[in-house]
């Protein structure tokens, strides 16, 4: 299923089943992986509200309504990193699979980004990779061509 959001790029959700994919599933595993991939505009603040709205309807059979709530929150912030420190597009993608969710946010910039302790003079910013880092079970940074991709993982089976 396709779907054009307002002001953004398109938004794609797709579940594929274990046969879809060509992989072995025990007698009876009807597990299915959903995907949402959806490109960011340059420094388009609306995206991130947006970009919730999708993981939510993501998430929706997931199960997991703790979790679905800090996907979200964790996922806003590798998305307003993403928009607000690079002068390009970004992609969001987001995998439901039997293991747990995986978000990852590609953006054009080689930099690393590291967590680092606000300070009172900060405000509201400074916080996301920190946030990033407490909530998430695994996270990280990869170099992937002339960007980066960041990613966290959030485990099917944690409470």
């Amino acid at each position: 299923m396709k779907r054009q959001a307002r002001g953004s790029g398109p938004t794609a959700i797709a579940g594929t089943s274990a046969a879809e994919r060509n992989t072995e599933t025990a007698e009876g595993d009807d597990t299915v992986d959903a995907q949402l991939s959806r490109r960011l505009g340059r420094a388009d603040l609306r995206a991130v509200p947006e970009a919730r709205r999708a993981l939510r309807e993501l998430l929706r059979g997931w199960g997991k309504p703790g979790r679905s709530e800090t996907a979200e929150l964790l996922t806003s912030e590798l998305v307003t990193n993403a928009l607000v420190h690079t002068d390009d597009d970004a992609l969001l993608t987001a995998t439901v699979s039997p293991a747990g969710l995986r978000v990852e946010v590609r953006d054009s910039v080689p930099g690393r980004p590291r967590p680092r302790v606000p300070n009172t003079g900060d405000g509201t910013h400074g916080r996301g990779l920190v946030l990033v880092q407490s909530l998430a079970d695994s996270w990280g940074v990869r170099v992937q061509g002339a960007g980066k991709v960041v990613w966290f993982e959030l485990a099917a089976g944690a409470a």
